[in-house]
């Protein structure tokens, strides 16, 4: 039986991730319905698509009984409350990253989910491309020895994107794209604690951070450094560097298709896309969503790959960093 989904707002990163769902086997995946703010805006993403129902509302979506799990992918701030709306429902969640604003949100949501049995993931999708899950391998096997650095950076000229400068849009670097240098780090230590971490950083007039540098000491003498910025394009690569040997994403490490280990590059190429794509590489949005349905047709309440203790400790370091960078929004009040 397929997985039924809905959508949660008609944005772009929503186009994207529909456009994934598709490139993936239809007796396994099934768009059910759309939702948005504005049922025109729903009823034109539907058509665009061709998904049965659209909604002009989220409760709306919320009370539909043919839906398995909403994708949300409404803006950052909105994350608790519409995310809240369907977990009371009885609705399985996949939202987008950030899962919240701060650790007290995602606390929130966590034991909500708890609380109405379901299960809920943040779309950390990097977690879940092939390249990613050949790193697992890789490290589990210590083919790189023990691993002593971790380095990170992504950068995007994002200065004239209102949701990535205005506080009150959920805007700065660390929650916008620094999450994913984060993110990798944690994975590659296991989802270990750091026992220091050290930030600074620029902000914009407009209180969100323009960029970030993030030093991170974990047990046993291993570090990791990040580097995120909304000013200017980085390298936006990773490597995982060990006492034996290196492991190095070498473009878009948020998505990656390529591994070099020890020298030797390895491809892992994406399906093409039937409708244009706002994001780069956004076909690779399938790979968490047949993780959503892997896990649910397991009864599982959570994914082993991208946990909810995994999002709670994301957001304790991030909101360390930001205490330490001085970015502070209206939800830490």
């Amino acid at each position: 039986m397929a997985t039924r989904w809905g959508i949660c707002s008609a944005g772009k990163i929503c186009h994207d991730f529909t456009v994934a769902l598709k490139t993936l086997p239809p007796g396994d995946h099934q768009i059910v319905a759309v939702a948005a703010r504005k049922l025109q805006d729903a009823q034109e993403f539907a058509k665009k698509h061709s998904i049965p129902k659209a909604y002009g509302s989220y409760e709306e979506l919320a009370r539909d009984p043919e839906i398995d799990v909403v994708y949300v992918g409404v803006i950052q701030p909105y994350h608790l409350p519409v995310c809240t709306v369907f977990m009371k429902a009885q609705k399985n969640v996949l939202c987008e990253k950030p899962l919240a604003m701060n650790f007290r949100e995602v606390q929130e949501l966590v034991t909500s989910a708890k609380m109405n049995n379901v299960f809920l993931m943040e779309a950390l999708w990097t977690r879940f491309f092939p390249a990613t899950l050949e790193i697992g391998r890789l490290l589990s096997q210590g083919d790189v020895g023990e691993v002593k650095m971790v380095k990170a950076d992504f950068g995007l000229p994002l200065m004239s994107v209102p949701r990535a400068v205005q506080k009150e849009l959920g805007g700065g670097a660390l929650l916008d794209i620094g999450i994913y240098c984060l993110q990798f780090i944690c994975m590659v230590y296991n989802g270990e604690k750091p026992e220091c971490i050290q930030a600074t950083g620029v902000c914009l007039d407009t209180g969100v951070d323009e960029g970030m540098v993030v030093t991170l000491k974990f047990s046993r003498n291993r570090m990791a450094v990040f580097t995120c910025s909304i000013a200017v394009t980085l390298p936006n690569e990773a490597s995982i560097i060990g006492t034996k040997g290196t492991i190095r994403v070498p473009q878009h490490m948020w998505c990656p298709t390529s591994l070099v280990v020890n020298g030797k590059e390895t491809t892992y190429p994406l399906p093409d896309p039937y409708l244009p794509l706002n994001f780069i590489n956004s076909t690779g949005m399938r790979y968490e969503a047949e993780e959503v349905r892997q896990c649910l047709l397991k009864g599982l309440k959570e994914s082993p790959r991208m946990s909810n203790t995994d999002s709670l400790l994301l957001a304790e370091v991030m909101d360390e960093a930001r205490r330490q960078v001085g970015v502070v929004y209206s939800q830490d009040q």
